[in-house]
């Protein structure tokens, strides 16, 4: 993990960007009386209007942003992915509709819908739900440049899950981490919350009693472990997770859900070798352990509870469908084709550039087993999208 010393410094119109959205944070401080919950620091950082991390106009995929997502690698991750929402798509038929959650930089989008229209699966709309107003313009423009006008004429910007009921797909790649969240810590064996405070104008971290919502999410968790977490033990827990997956689900009728995030289960989450927790921050690809650095600058991530997750989903009214690595995933679904094609390309360079890519999503030292896929299912079926190295038992 990098040491923030050894980080590039942000050009002066970055930091000055940064500086109005702490001058917006410190504002906030001082007015609920001098400290905030980690949580609402988190979600300021990333989407305050206008300058949060993810709401303003800065690049953050690829090589001149501070990450890569699957889709940003190349057309791999987004086909296979289809693959498996196509047999969620035919069984609902021509009212079936998609939801992405986030959609980066539209790469996702393109390429499934290209391969969705391949597989004759189209969905009768293709929404994204993306807070950035800079991103929804690039995703658009993207789109509308790549896709033919059918293609594009079924894509949708949403500000919010639909309103209404409907059938068909959720997915969200990498989302569930970049979700608020509290961070808590033992001491004396009670529950306390990191609060963001001011030492003078640096923000600096307190700790204050837990309120009953997260001191019971903690029990929670230790309940379902069968021990204590001990003195000194800092990490994070999602009690919103539940009403958040219901939201986002809105009134789906039939139709299933996929998550991709990086995490682990419950045992594995609170193991003791994670006494800290897993919260750190990416800036120009280089992750640290200092989040209250540079707001609006820096992405702040926090792993995913699968466990949690999968409670979550049951909990919102749907089938447990299935869990596994990135990789087994992308292999159940369509890889072993996606090589096939690879190897008739003639271009040497692209042979290369394509082969590198499946590495990096599926190899165990890069995405493949660090990235994790969870599927929900509502009277619908994903067929054997999860049987290559299902996980459930894990649990």
């Amino acid at each position: 993990m990098t040491h923030p010393s050894d980080l590039p410094p942000p050009e002066p119109e970055a930091l000055a960007h940064s500086a109005r959205l702490a001058g917006h944070i410190r504002e906030e401080i001082r007015a609920a009386g001098g400290a905030i919950p980690f949580s609402r620091f988190m979600e300021l950082a990333l989407y305050a209007p206008g300058l949060g991390y993810y709401s303003a106009g800065a690049t953050k995929f690829g090589a001149a942003g501070d990450f890569v997502t699957a889709p940003e690698l190349g057309p791999v991750f987004a086909a296979c992915v289809a693959e498996a929402l196509a047999i969620v798509l035919r069984q609902i038929g021509p009212r079936a509709r998609v939801l992405e959650l986030g959609g980066g930089s539209g790469a996702f989008a393109e390429v499934a819908l290209k391969r969705l229209m391949e597989l004759d699966a189209l969905p009768d709309r293709y929404a994204i739900l993306e807070p950035s107003a800079t991103l929804r313009q690039r995703q658009r423009e993207r789109l509308q440049q790549r896709l033919s006008p059918p293609l594009f004429e079924l894509v949708e910007w949403v500000d919010g899950p639909f309103p209404d009921d409907w059938h068909g797909v959720l997915f969200a790649n990498e989302v569930i981490d970049a979700l608020p969240t509290p961070r808590f810590a033992i001491r004396d064996g009670e529950v306390y919350e990191e609060h963001v405070v001011l030492d003078g104008e640096a923000f600096a971290i307190e700790l204050r009693a837990a309120d009953e919502f997260l001191r019971n999410a903690v029990r929670f968790v230790e309940r379902r472990l069968g021990r204590a977490l001990p003195d000194g033990y800092r990490s994070e827990v999602l009690p919103q997770l539940p009403y958040w997956v219901q939201a986002v689900a809105g009134g789906m009728k039939r139709g299933a859900m996929l998550f991709v995030d990086y995490g682990y289960v419950r045992g594995e989450y609170y193991s003791d070798e994670r006494r800290d927790g897993t919260l750190r921050a990416f800036y120009r690809h280089r992750m640290h352990a200092q989040p209250l650095l540079w707001p609006g600058l820096q992405d702040i991530t926090a792993s995913v509870d699968f466990t949690a997750l999968a409670e979550a989903g049951v909990a919102a009214g749907f089938d447990f469908a299935g869990y596994c690595t990135q990789a087994s995933f992308l292999l159940g679904n369509g890889l072993a084709d996606v090589l096939a094609r690879i190897e008739k390309i003639d271009d040497e360079v692209e042979r290369l550039r394509r082969t590198q890519e499946v590495k990096r999503l599926t190899l165990p030292s890069e995405m493949g087993e660090r990235f994790q896929v969870m599927g929900f299912e509502k009277d619908v079926a994903f067929g054997a999208a999860f049987l290559a190295g299902d996980l459930s038992f894990r649990l």
